[in-house]
């Protein structure tokens, strides 16, 4: 037995017709009706009944049919099955993102991860940036997109994007205004998240608010930002956000709370992406998804 006597038997089974049969496998009816009685003889038993107007199955007939077609379908898979088996296996490549992360860099790691999807499969991984650069350090990340400054050995940097800093107030108080200076903050008391979600670059900004006379600060226990806003809301208060309304930040502001640019000062919070200079020497595939990555995410100022 051949696997085109199987071939043959399905097509004449499913058509009910040697003629109809004969045109699908592009051959003449005589030829294939004999292969047919080939089979049967070889399998010793009769698989049609057979008259000048009706072609029908026997029982052993109905019987084979689903038996060839599941062999034939796993002789038709035999090509992509090898091809499975011998394709080295598909990688996966992790990126840590940070809270808050500008939509256009959202945007960008969106086509980042369709131009690679042929290669790789991207997930996005969220973390402070702290934790982001620790799991790099570890190789549990690939890469990842932090709120620099980071210092680490062994880890590169490339600055992506620079997000210009502002005020978030109680829109009561403020809603008329454009802008607003430090000097007039000094009776306010500074809102902050949790410290394990907060940039090393607060810490700077910080010792600048000390520098202006504003001393009252409550730090909250929670690194939803949501809850600063609202704490911003209940008026007296107020807390540092990026400025821009596309910002991913922008989410957590409402109707209560206006966010204005300083006079006084220019606070910029700078966005980069890290990852693990020896994992790209040692992995010529990754260096190329690296290289698209500093191609993609490369923004300018905004």
């Amino acid at each position: 037995m051949e696997m085109f006597h199987l071939r043959y038997f399905v097509a004449v089974a499913e058509n009910l017709s040697f003629s109809k049969a004969a045109r699908q496998l592009h051959m003449a009816t005589s030829p294939l009706s004999q292969r047919v009685r080939d089979l049967e003889r070889e399998l010793g038993t009769a698989l049609f009944e057979r008259d000048s107007h009706h072609v029908g199955l026997t029982d052993a007939g109905a019987a084979l049919l689903p038996i060839a077609k599941d062999v034939l379908g796993r002789f038709d898979d035999i090509p992509w099955r090898l091809r499975e088996a011998i394709r080295p296996p598909r990688r996966t490549v992790y990126i840590g993102i940070p809270p808050g992360l500008h939509s256009r860099l959202r945007e960008k790691l969106k086509e980042l991860e369709e131009l690679a999807a042929s290669e790789c499969d991207v997930k996005r991984w969220p973390g402070s940036s702290g934790d982001l650069l620790n799991a790099v350090q570890r190789g549990e990340l690939t890469m990842a997109l932090v709120h620099l400054p980071v210092h680490a050995e062994g880890i590169e940097v490339q600055e992506v994007m620079r997000e210009p800093l502002g005020a978030v107030l109680p829109a009561a108080e403020f809603s008329a205004r454009t802008s607003v200076a430090l000097s007039e903050l000094v009776d306010h008391t500074y809102v902050s998240p949790a410290p394990s979600m907060l940039p090393t670059y607060f810490d700077q900004l910080m010792v600048r608010l000390r520098a202006a006379g504003i001393h009252k600060k409550i730090t909250l226990n929670t690194g939803d930002y949501g809850s600063t806003s609202e704490m911003v809301a209940n008026g007296s208060a107020f807390s540092i956000s990026m400025l821009d309304p596309a910002s991913g930040m922008g989410k957590y502001h409402d109707e209560n709370v206006v966010v204005l640019p300083f006079e006084d000062f220019h606070p910029q919070l700078t966005t980069g992406l890290i990852w693990r200079s020896d994992r790209a020497e040692q992995q010529p595939e990754l260096q190329e998804f690296l290289d698209a990555a500093q191609r993609l995410l490369q923004l300018p100022e905004l």
